[in-house]
């Protein structure tokens, strides 16, 4: 199903769109990657979105990225004995392991890892961030603090600790039983929450065991800290500002969000910005200037995709917030300024053969009449690194892998194809042009820059660039290979 933008939209599901008929829609309207949120619904609830999504891809011959985020480790408090406390600034209150009913003076916080980490003037947040408290004495079992911001403290609200290392691990027992769960399932990425380090990513992939793409999502200021080392261990990046916000000062977040999409598209890694893009659209069928402002700022810093969370998983709108970002991108992508601005970004590595290939054919396209590059890929990489280069004209993913295909829809400008495996440069380049005809992207007069690998379904191997026709009787006439 070809898009008319480059940049991807990610859409979750809920009880707002868990239907045949819904999902459907959602796709059409625009929707490349589904998210499965882990921490709403059961294993049935989730087995069941996901038959629906492979049921619609297969009646649209389309192909649908599906992305099961995982909860992570949820820091909460316990219970008040009044359900509420209203604390004011400048309140003394204690956090403490006692499972006894809390009152105005103190609550359980039942994880004494926060205890064993807590130092002296430390900043602990409740109710995202609504409440903050400074501790001002801790031991193993407690913490005295005095109430900074004040508010309602109730049940089993969360907390979050954005000055210190946690001795946590990102994935919960849960998480762990999730991550089986949805890898035997079918799922092509798995998000990670309240990723800290490296090692948190490297657990989950060794589980995962190849069976799905990691994602982290950078929602922790020891996240930010640690970028590069995530980013290297990771097959994508989510930023999620919603916590990030939460934990850092909110000014920080938009400098943040702008330097990890230019170091992600740096070494030809997806990045998805997420969290509040259309909020509003939940109650609204129509979006705030400010939200639009906010989607274009993210497509002109070159992101991968942009999501929608509650949007379209509990919203009144679901398919007005997806055509309305679908809309967003298609007017700042034929902006007479996006690709000078986009170009202005460009600067990855270029370490090899495959890089040289694709720099050229970014350079061919946009110094010719070029109206699409095919890559013929297995594991993606090609693919990736062609979409790094950020082309004025559309990108062809030609793979006989199925899996590459839906990784692939997480990923700027990639319109994946699949093809059957080719044994000859020659026959490449004939299922190339019947592929760019087919999608509408050339006419049998145009021509078009094909990249493959020879030998051929042998990954990373990326060697070869031909500009050719989409004439196939031009290429049986001129091609010796």
């Amino acid at each position: 199903m070809r898009r008319l933008r480059n940049v991807k939209i990610v859409a979750t599901l809920g009880p707002a769109s868990e239907t045949y008929d819904m999902i459907r829609a959602l796709h059409e309207a625009g929707v490349d990657v589904f998210r499965l949120n882990m921490s709403h619904g059961s294993h049935d609830e989730i087995r069941e979105k996901h038959r629906i999504i492979r049921q619609v891809e297969r009646d649209l011959d389309s192909p649908i990225a599906i992305l099961a985020d995982l909860q992570g480790p949820k820091l909460r408090v316990g219970v008040f004995a009044n359900g509420a406390e209203d604390l004011a600034e400048g309140d003394s209150f204690r956090l403490d392991l006692d499972p006894a009913p809390g009152d105005a003076s103190r609550v359980c916080l039942p994880h004494p890892e926060i205890f064993e980490a807590l130092k002296l003037g430390a900043t602990l947040l409740v109710n995202d961030g609504k409440i903050r408290l400074k501790v001002e004495d801790c031991g193993e079992d407690f913490a005295d603090c005095t109430v900074i911001a004040g508010g309602t403290i109730s049940n089993r609200k969360g907390v979050n600790v954005p000055d210190v290392l946690l001795p946590l691990a990102a994935l919960s027992d849960k998480d762990r039983d999730d991550l089986e769960f949805v890898c035997t399932l079918g799922v092509d990425w798995l998000a990670l929450s309240f990723v800290q380090r490296p090692a948190d990513v490297f657990e989950a992939r060794q589980l995962a065991d190849g069976r799905a793409a990691i994602l982290a999502k950078i929602e922790k200021p020891q996240a930010v800290d640690n970028f590069d080392a995530i980013l290297d261990a990771s097959d994508g990046i989510m930023v999620a500002r919603g916590d990030l916000g939460v934990e850092l000062p909110l000014q920080q977040v938009p400098p943040i969000q702008k330097r990890l999409i230019r170091k992600c598209r740096y070494v030809a890694k997806p990045v998805i910005v997420a969290t509040q893009m259309l909020e509003s659209m939940i109650e609204s069928p129509m979006p705030t200037r400010a939200e639009v402002s906010d989607v274009a700022a993210a497509i002109y810093e070159g992101t991968d995709a942009i999501m929608l969370s509650a949007e379209s998983a509990a919203g009144q709108y679901p398919i007005e917030a997806v055509q309305t970002m679908d809309k967003v991108a298609v007017e700042v992508e034929a902006d007479v300024n996006y690709p000078s601005i986009i170009a202005a970004q460009r600067g990855g590595r270029q370490h090899g053969v495959a890089d040289a290939i694709v720099g050229a054919a970014r350079e061919i396209a946009e110094t010719t009449d070029i109206k699409a590059i095919c890559c013929f890929t297995q594991s993606g990489t090609t693919a990736l690194l062609t979409a790094r280069e950020r082309p004025g004209v559309p990108i062809i993913a030609m793979t006989s892998q199925r899996g590459t295909a839906r990784r692939l829809c997480l990923s700027w400008g990639c319109n994946c194809v699949m093809t059957g495996e080719v044994e000859r440069f020659k026959g490449a380049v004939v299922n190339a042009a019947r592929a760019a005809r087919a999608q509408g992207f050339a006419a049998e007069t145009d021509q078009i820059v094909v990249t493959a690998g020879v030998p051929f379904n042998v990954p990373g191997t990326t060697n070869i660039l031909r500009v050719a026709p989409c004439d196939e009787r031009l290429i049986y006439n001129t091609d010796p290979g």
